[in-house]
């Protein structure tokens, strides 16, 4: 049949196995299709690969994603970092915290930057600022778009936690929003000085970008969401167990709330 078809005779088993191959992955890409359309597309190959792997099967992750292409298997939802530097258009402060993230009191140096979450291609922005004495997330605001009312209203709020004595420096990155003369201005009102991290440079704020890995390592990437609407609810009974309930060995033992609050201790008699 070779010779009257003129067909090579390792082109023949070459074929031969890749048909055996294809079948051999017939079961892996039921699976695949099947986990894909539970999630709603939602699921790209790593997380699909993690799925089968919880069911007790050994897959490769490269595997995963060659049958998924094939399939024509595209996560809807596209993971993007939010990214606020947008340029100079403004003033740009210097670096007063140098990635010194301690302070002795409380209300003495305050960090504050922007986080996106993204929902069934439906996004929220969160805005928190973050006192350095005890971690805690002294006044928060979300939004479902970066405008600048979102960082003015947490601003506000964060006011309202000060003493008519107490003057933090309040750092931030480059963000567009940081460099606008109507946040200046809002500082120069209560006297707070500002403090910039250098372009591009994600560790010079590391404190607040380490709060937001842990908001999404134990709130959002474990749980599952209806909506925006239970998103942000969930935000904000999450900061509330940050701030009240959840300990922090570098705090004693103890959440940030009750870490400051805690008695000063006196010296014996």
């Amino acid at each position: 049949m070779l010779k009257l078809s003129g067909l090579a005779r390792s082109t023949f088993y070459y074929q031969q196995k890749a048909l055996s191959l294809a079948d051999r992955h017939s079961a892996l890409k039921a699976r695949i299709r099947s986990i894909f359309d539970a999630h709603k597309g939602r699921y790209g190959y790593r997380r699909v690969t993690a799925a089968i792997r919880g069911f007790g099967a050994t897959v490769n992750h490269k595997t995963v994603q060659r049958l998924m292409v094939e399939m024509g298997l595209k996560s809807m939802v596209r993971p993007k970092k939010y990214r606020s530097y947008k340029g100079q258009s403004g003033h740009v402060a210097p670096d007063l915290i140098q990635r010194q993230f301690s302070a002795e009191r409380a209300n003495q140096k305050w960090v504050t930057d922007v986080t996106e979450f993204s929902v069934a291609g439906e996004r929220l922005y969160l805005s928190p600022v973050m006192d350095l004495y005890n971690g805690e997330i002294v006044a928060f605001e979300t939004a479902r778009r970066p405008v600048f009312k979102l960082v003015q209203d947490m601003l506000a709020k964060a006011f309202d936690q000060l003493g008519d004595t107490e003057r933090p420096i309040l750092h931030s990155d480059q963000g567009w929003q940081y460099q606008m003369p109507a946040w200046r201005r809002m500082l120069q009102s209560r006297n707070i000085t500002q403090s910039m991290s250098r372009k591009g440079n994600c560790l010079d704020n590391a404190a607040i970008e380490s709060f937001f890995a842990t908001l999404k390592s134990e709130f959002f990437h474990p749980n599952r969401f209806d909506g925006i609407s239970s998103l942000r609810h969930g935000v904000e009974d999450y900061i509330h167990y940050y701030d009240n309930h959840r300990i922090k060995l570098k705090l004693k033992g103890l959440s940030p709330v009750q870490y400051r609050t805690q008695p000063l201790s006196r010296p014996s008699l």
